[in-house]
């Protein structure tokens, strides 16, 4: 077994369970299926794998799942979760059938920690910190928007705050130049794992290329360090994964989030 075969088993084995959704507000199983229900009307679908369902039983399961969110008035989006190591006959399509639009495919990034927590010289005139003010999460949420093109949104801002409240081990790392937030991402430990997650990179376009994001990525990763964990895993964009491959990260597999809204 080669060591991205040993990251991907360990990644299906350890993370594709509850350690996926540790901010949920109910999980509903549906037979294979984890429909998860998070703060901000937002629905979500994941599983471990599909349990080798055929075509047509997937065909069923996908307004079978969407249903149970079209019931509640106050789900405004639902994210369906695929791998590209599942097998998953005809999901692509019953997927479009039902409302959902695929998003770009991100890229399942794995390896240990020593990799990501080297020295990394900040920039001049950068500085690392965690926040936890709500003023400092509204402000580096609407940041992260900005950097993906995204419509400012007080929703991200709102989960975020909420699950500070609930003080589940996740960190909120920015990365401040010029008087204001220029780059951010989460820190998730995952109980009863190696595991930590690395989520939510994402560096404004005029500051990107200085190695502001890397220095970010190295900064958490002695965090997780300091407090046990052995390996991380993030879903990377086509920007941060060159990044993390260059600091020892191995792509063990694609995950392609679909998208429906109310």
């Amino acid at each position: 077994m080669t060591i991205q075969e040993q990251y991907l088993r360990a990644y299906d084995e350890q993370l594709r369970t509850d350690a996926e959704t540790p901010s949920a507000l109910s999980v509903t199983k549906s037979g294979p299926l984890r429909l998860v229900t998070f703060a901000g009307g937002r629905g979500f679908i994941t599983y471990q794998d599909l349990a080798g369902a055929t075509a047509e039983e997937i065909t069923a399961m996908v307004p079978q799942a969407l249903a149970h969110f079209q019931a509640d008035s106050e789900i405004t989006a639902v994210e369906w979760k695929s791998r590209g190591h599942d097998h998953a006959p005809g999901l692509h399509e019953a997927l479009l059938a039902n409302g959902f639009e695929a998003d770009d495919p991100e890229s399942i990034m794995i390896g240990p920690l020593e990799a990501l927590a080297k020295d990394v010289p900040l920039p001049d005139g950068v500085t690392l910190r965690t926040v936890t003010s709500e003023a400092d999460v509204r402000a580096m949420s609407a940041m992260a928007d900005e950097a993906f093109g995204d419509p400012a949104s007080t929703r991200t801002a709102d989960a975020l705050i909420a699950r500070l409240a609930r003080e589940d081990g996740m960190e909120l790392w920015v990365a401040e130049a010029d008087g204001k937030i220029v780059s951010t991402g989460r820190l998730e430990p995952v109980p009863s794992t190696d595991f930590v997650g690395i989520w939510g990179g994402a560096t404004l376009e005029a500051y990107r290329g200085r190695g502001i994001y890397r220095a970010l990525t190295a900064g958490r990763a002695r965090a997780a360090l300091a407090a046990g964990k052995k390996l991380v895993h993030s879903d990377s964009t086509e920007y941060s994964r060159p990044i993390l491959e260059r600091s020892g990260l191995l792509k063990v597999s694609t995950t392609t989030p679909s998208n429906w809204r109310r």
